[in-house]
C-alpha cells in the first residue's frame, strides 16, 4: 500500500520541472498548471493551438504544461501540487482518493468503451478472456486498462489472482507485447489504436465492461481559490471538442507529431471516442463508485471511499 508520503515523494520524481520552477509572473493571479497524457486528445490540441493561454491569460492566468506516460503519475504530482489541474481516466481518481490525495472532480467526459481493450499476438491461441486463466497480461497498474482487465476476468468466470499481472507503462508494455513476453497487452487508446496497427488482434475492448469515461480533475486548494481559472479550462475544452468533432482529419494531423502515431493510426482512435464534458451527476458517479468498490473487494485499494465526496461545487 502506498502512503500519501510515498505518493507526494513519487511526485517530486515524476514533475521536477514544475516543483523547481512555477512562479506567476508579477500581476498574475496564478498559474493553471495542467496535467495531460497521449490519452488526452483535446488538452494536446490545445496546447498546439495555444487555446488555453488565449482564455486564461486575459483572466491573469499564466498556463504551465507538464505531460506524463499515464493517470496515476499525473494525479502523484498533482498530490503533491506540480499541477493543479489534469485528464485521467476512472481509475486513477480512485487510486488516488484512496491513498487521501487533497483532488476534487471537476467533469467527466462522455463514455468511450471502445477506446480501451486487451490485445493478443497475432496468431494467438487466445479466443476470449476465459483464456486468459494462468496467462500473463501487461497492463499499467490503476489505469482504465486495469480494470478493463479485472471486468473481463469477472464476466468470464475468471479468478483475478489467476491471471498475472505485469505492471507495465504503455511504452514498456508494448516492447514487452511485441516481443512475446506476455501473452495479451490491455491498454488504452492512443496506444491501443498503435497496437492493432502493428499487428496485434482484439480479444475484447470495453462494450459492455465498463463506461470508459476519463475525469478533469483539480487540486482542492486551487479549485477552491480559482473556481474562475477551472471555468474557463472547461470553457476552453468544450470549443475545442466542437471543433475536433466537425475536423477528425484536422485534428489527427495537428496532434499526430506530439502522439508520435501517424495521422491515420490517431484516426481511428478519434473515431471510437465519444466527445462532450459533462456535469457531475448522481449516475455518473454511481458508476464510479462501482470501480471504487470492485477494487476494495479485491485488496486493490486500502479502504472504502465515497468517490463523491469529492466533488467540485464550482
Amino acid at each position: 500500500m502506498q502512503t500519501r508520503r510515498k505518493i507526494l515523494g513519487t511526485a517530486v520524481l515524476a514533475a521536477p520541472a514544475l516543483l523547481l520552477g512555477g512562479k506567476a509572473r508579477a500581476g498574475s493571479k496564478g498559474i493553471l498548471k495542467i496535467g495531460y497524457q497521449k490519452a488526452s486528445v483535446t488538452l494536446f490540441l490545445g496546447k498546439a493551438k495555444g487555446a488555453f493561454e488565449a482564455k486564461l491569460n486575459p483572466l491573469g492566468y499564466d498556463v504551465e504544461w507538464a505531460e506524463f506516460t499515464s493517470g496515476p503519475p499525473l494525479l502523484q504530482a498533482l498530490a503533491a501540487g506540480a499541477v493543479n489541474f489534469g485528464y485521467t481516466g476512472e481509475p486513477p481518481v480512485i487510486f488516488a482518493q484512496a491513498a487521501g490525495a487533497p483532488l476534487v472532480y471537476v467533469a467527466a467526459t462522455s463514455p468511450s468503451p471502445k477506446a480501451v481493450g486487451i490485445l493478443k499476438p497475432a496468431g494467438s491461441r487466445l479466443e476470449t478472456a476465459k483464456d486468459l486463466a494462468g496467462k500473463s497480461v501487461a497492463v499499467a497498474k490503476g489505469s482504465s486498462a486495469h480494470y478493463l482487465l479485472v471486468s473481463a476476468l469477472q464476466h468470464a468466470g475468471v479468478p483475478y489472482a489467476s491471471v498475472t499481472k505485469v505492471f507495465l507503462q504503455p511504452a514498456d508494455a508494448r516492447a514487452a507485447f511485441a516481443k512475446g513476453a506476455v501473452d495479451a497487452w490491455s491498454i488504452w487508446d492512443p496506444f491501443f489504436a498503435g497496437g492493432q496497427a502493428a499487428g496485434g488482434q482484439l480479444l475484447t475492448d470495453g462494450t459492455g465492461l465498463l463506461p470508459n469515461r476519463s475525469y478533469y480533475t483539480a487540486g482542492k486548494v486551487f479549485a477552491a481559490s480559482s473556481p474562475d481559472a477551472l471555468n474557463a479550462a472547461i470553457a476552453v475544452i468544450n470549443d475545442l471538442e466542437h471543433w475536433e468533432l466537425t475536423n477528425p482529419a484536422a485534428t489527427a494531423a495537428a496532434i499526430s507529431p506530439a502522439i508520435g502515431l501517424p495521422p491515420a493510426v490517431v484516426e481511428v482512435w478519434l473515431k471510437r471516442s465519444k466527445y462532450g464534458v459533462n456535469k457531475l451527476t448522481p449516475e455518473i458517479f454511481a458508476g464510479q463508485q462501482q470501480i471504487a468498490d470492485t477494487f476494495f473487494k479485491l485488496g486493490l485499494i486500502p479502504s472504502q471511499i465515497n468517490v463523491s465526496a469529492d466533488a467540485w461545487n464550482g
